[in-house]
């Protein structure tokens, strides 16, 4: 197996356990009852690399005007514990004409147009279709 396929995969269990870990429960219930009635077939995990010291204010405009995107049951935005200068986004969504449609909306463009000039780069980036989940 390459190692970039075994790093894609460490990333991938490693971020689909922190998104469980971060939620405040309140949030973890209303996401279980949304997926309850529709299940997510697409979701995203992707690292984006802050301007040095410019972590904090990316975090925070990348949630600006995300609050209410069609389609979209998780938009989590976590800090990386190894670089001080990265983030992971776990998204997951109805399906991939969701996400495609949401970058079309007027509070995410403005986040994206906000979070732009404090990005240095971007590392892993992973599409996946949800499989299997466990239920309380």
């Amino acid at each position: 197996m390459a190692k970039a396929a075994i790093g894609r995969r460490t990333h991938l269990k490693a971020m689909l356990a922190m998104a469980g870990l971060l939620l405040p429960a309140g949030a973890v219930r209303a996401l279980e009852v949304g997926m309850e009635e529709v299940e997510p077939q697409y979701g995203l995990i992707g690292q984006i690399v802050a301007r040095p010291g410019e972590r904090a204010a990316l975090a925070a405009a990348l949630v600006e005007g995300t609050g209410n995107m069609p389609g979209n049951f998780l938009y989590l935005v976590g800090e990386d514990a190894a670089n001080a200068d990265a983030l992971w986004i776990v998204e997951l969504w109805a399906d991939k004409a969701a996400h495609a449609a949401s970058l079309a909306l007027p509070g995410v463009q403005a986040a994206i147009a906000k979070g732009r000039p404090l990005i240095a780069g971007f590392g892993t980036r992973a599409e996946f279709k949800p499989a299997a989940r466990a239920r309380a």
